[in-house]
Protein backbone atom coordinates (compact mmCIF):
# COMPACT_ATOMS: atom_id res chain seq x y z
CA UNK A 1 0.00 0.00 0.00
CA UNK A 2 3.01 2.27 0.43
CA UNK A 3 3.41 2.49 -3.35
CA UNK A 4 -0.04 4.07 -3.61
CA UNK A 5 0.88 6.53 -0.86
CA UNK A 6 4.12 7.46 -2.62
CA UNK A 7 2.19 7.96 -5.86
CA UNK A 8 -0.32 10.31 -4.21
CA UNK A 9 2.46 12.33 -2.56
CA UNK A 10 4.38 12.57 -5.85
CA UNK A 11 1.31 13.68 -7.81
CA UNK A 12 0.46 16.26 -5.15
CA UNK A 13 3.99 17.70 -5.15
CA UNK A 14 4.11 17.90 -8.95
CA UNK A 15 0.71 19.60 -8.98
CA UNK A 16 1.97 22.02 -6.31
CA UNK A 17 5.03 22.89 -8.43
CA UNK A 18 2.87 23.47 -11.51
CA UNK A 19 0.55 25.74 -9.55
CA UNK A 20 3.54 27.68 -8.21
CA UNK A 21 4.87 28.23 -11.74
CA UNK A 22 1.43 29.30 -12.95
CA UNK A 23 1.13 31.71 -10.03
CA UNK A 24 4.35 33.41 -11.15
CA UNK A 25 3.11 33.49 -14.76
CA UNK A 26 -0.02 35.30 -13.54
CA UNK A 27 2.11 37.76 -11.56
CA UNK A 28 4.35 38.50 -14.56
CA UNK A 29 1.32 38.88 -16.84
CA UNK A 30 -0.26 41.33 -14.40
CA UNK A 31 2.95 43.36 -14.14
CA UNK A 32 3.39 43.46 -17.90
CA UNK A 33 -0.20 44.63 -18.34
CA UNK A 34 0.65 47.82 -16.44
CA UNK A 35 2.88 48.99 -19.29
CA UNK A 36 1.96 49.12 -22.94
CA UNK A 37 3.55 45.87 -24.18
CA UNK A 38 4.13 45.04 -27.81
CA UNK A 39 1.27 42.63 -28.67
CA UNK A 40 3.48 40.88 -31.24
CA UNK A 41 6.21 40.03 -28.74
CA UNK A 42 6.31 36.23 -28.32
CA UNK A 43 6.57 36.46 -24.54
CA UNK A 44 3.57 38.78 -24.32
CA UNK A 45 1.59 36.50 -26.64
CA UNK A 46 2.49 33.46 -24.54
CA UNK A 47 1.50 35.18 -21.30
CA UNK A 48 -1.76 36.36 -22.85
CA UNK A 49 -2.62 32.94 -24.26
CA UNK A 50 -1.90 31.18 -20.96
CA UNK A 51 -3.63 33.59 -18.59
CA UNK A 52 -6.52 35.04 -20.58
CA UNK A 53 -8.67 31.85 -20.58
CA UNK A 54 -8.56 31.94 -16.77
CA UNK A 55 -9.06 35.70 -16.44
CA UNK A 56 -12.00 35.93 -18.85
CA UNK A 57 -14.66 34.10 -16.76
CA UNK A 58 -13.62 36.03 -13.66
CA UNK A 59 -13.91 39.32 -15.53
CA UNK A 60 -17.38 38.32 -16.71
CA UNK A 61 -18.54 37.67 -13.15
CA UNK A 62 -16.82 40.64 -11.50
CA UNK A 63 -17.02 43.06 -14.40
CA UNK A 64 -15.63 46.56 -13.98
CA UNK A 65 -17.01 47.20 -10.52
CA UNK A 66 -13.73 48.72 -9.37
CA UNK A 67 -13.43 50.99 -12.37
CA UNK A 68 -10.26 50.61 -14.41
CA UNK A 69 -8.64 48.21 -11.92
CA UNK A 70 -8.58 44.60 -13.07
CA UNK A 71 -8.59 42.35 -10.02
CA UNK A 72 -8.87 39.06 -11.90
CA UNK A 73 -5.15 38.28 -11.37
CA UNK A 74 -5.63 38.75 -7.62
CA UNK A 75 -8.62 36.40 -7.64
CA UNK A 76 -6.63 33.79 -9.59
CA UNK A 77 -3.66 34.06 -7.22
CA UNK A 78 -5.92 33.70 -4.18
CA UNK A 79 -7.57 30.64 -5.76
CA UNK A 80 -4.15 29.10 -6.43
CA UNK A 81 -3.07 29.74 -2.84
CA UNK A 82 -6.30 28.14 -1.59
CA UNK A 83 -5.75 25.06 -3.74
CA UNK A 84 -2.14 24.80 -2.56
CA UNK A 85 -2.99 25.18 1.11
CA UNK A 86 -6.12 23.03 1.19
CA UNK A 87 -6.18 20.46 -1.59
CA UNK A 88 -2.47 19.83 -2.05
CA UNK A 89 -1.79 19.55 1.68
CA UNK A 90 -4.79 17.25 2.05
CA UNK A 91 -3.49 15.02 -0.75
CA UNK A 92 -0.06 14.88 0.85
CA UNK A 93 -1.57 13.94 4.22
CA UNK A 94 -3.66 11.23 2.56
CA UNK A 95 -0.52 9.92 0.86
CA UNK A 96 1.33 9.82 4.18
CA UNK A 97 -1.52 7.88 5.81
CA UNK A 98 -1.10 5.22 3.10
CA UNK A 99 2.56 4.91 4.01
CA UNK A 100 3.99 7.29 1.41
CA UNK A 101 6.84 9.69 1.86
Amino acid sequence: MFVFGDFIVAVAKIFDMLLEVYKWVVIVAALISWVNPDPYNPIVRFLYSVTEPVFRPIRRVIGHRLGPIDISPVVVILAIIFVQLFLIRSLIKIGYTFGGG
